[in-house]
């Protein structure tokens, strides 16, 4: 109906419009068969341009907490994908995914359900199919499972995206944090607070780890290129950044804790300093000096009042860098 086609515009529609004539408009005769086969891949690339830019657009609503307008997005990463890979290839999954993750987040769990049993179905006839495609997928089976009140089984799917994701990336890799963030929150609900308390220690730990090497690497990068000459061409230092979809994870992630930690009837102020110093890193990284400073003030003046102080060092820097920044 037209409420659906609006939606459909606003979310993905108007992005791609212009690409689809191409792809919907048929292939011109061919003198050659090379002249041929260089149409058919040129269609190929425009296809998977659309899936990649879709994809990224329904990640983009779904992190903006606007899942809603995720869903037609989700839609045409779908549909592109069967036409791309075929139905039941696992470059379809994570179109799959991301369509459950909107409609988990739209309350629509009966669709979520559906994508997600076509997702599973796919891993299950694919013998090889990758960890980092499985525990992804575990992932939202538990999300979904949790937001059906099955707390039993989402913990169940957890522990197996927090096993999988370690196998892959390493038990101490920003991949698993989320695993151990989801499982938190479930404990919370269950008003399990010791074991909600030790698995938001574990995220914390996982993320200041990850972020202070970050910001010793960007550090380096920075010092690199102020002493750069055109004599230094072979100089170079590897740039792990954060995708925006991590970036966004993180925040959300170390904000929630950061809530459960401040208005715990029990405070540890240790850990209240390390997710204020973590949020400071995260936010130094992604260029919101204002708000890096703020919370890097906060941590320096909560660490100042502890009898243990191994941070004060490593904040002050902090403080240093996100200064001389013009």
């Amino acid at each position: 109906d037209v409420e659906h086609q609006k939606a459909d515009w606003v979310s993905i529609h108007k992005r791609i419009c212009q690409l689809l004539i191409p792809i919907h408009t048929s292939l011109p005769f061919f003198s050659s068969e090379k002249e041929r086969k260089r149409g058919m891949e040129q269609r190929l690339n425009q296809q998977k341009h659309i899936i990649d830019l879709a994809y990224g657009t329904a990640q983009k609503f779904i992190l903006e907490g606007k899942p809603g307008k995720a869903i037609p997005a989700g839609l045409q990463a779908l549909h592109f994908s069967i036409c791309v890979y075929g139905s039941y290839s696992v470059d379809v999954i994570p179109a799959y995914l991301v369509l459950a993750e909107a409609c988990i987040g739209a309350d629509c769990l009966m669709q979520a359900t559906t994508y997600l049993s076509q997702a599973q179905w796919i891993v299950l006839k694919t013998p090889d199919c990758s960890l980092a495609i499985q525990y992804k997928l575990h992932r939202d089976l538990g999300l979904l499972c949790a937001a059906k009140g099955n707390f039993e089984q989402s913990v169940y799917h957890l522990a197996n995206d927090i096993y999988l994701a370690s196998c892959e990336f390493g038990p101490n890799a920003i991949q698993t944090a989320g695993g151990y963030f989801h499982l938190a929150n479930i404990f919370f609900r269950q008003n399990k607070m010791d074991i909600a308390n030790s698995l938001y220690a574990e995220v914390t730990a996982i993320w200041h780890a990850f972020l202070m090497t970050s910001v010793q690497t960007q550090e380096q990068i920075l010092k690199l290129q102020a002493e750069a000459s055109p004599f230094d061409e072979d100089r170079e230092v590897s740039k792990d950044h954060l995708t925006e979809a991590e970036q966004a994870e993180a925040i959300q992630a170390l904000n929630a804790i950061l809530d459960f930690r401040e208005q715990a009837p029990k405070q540890q102020p240790d850990e209240t300093a390390k997710v204020l110093h973590s949020l400071a890193m995260l936010y130094y990284l992604s260029m919101d000096l204002s708000k890096a400073q703020e919370v890097g003030v906060k941590a320096f003046d909560l660490v100042n009042q502890l009898p243990q102080q191994e941070s004060l060092e490593a904040i002050d820097h902090l403080l240093k860098l996100i200064n001389s920044k013009p």
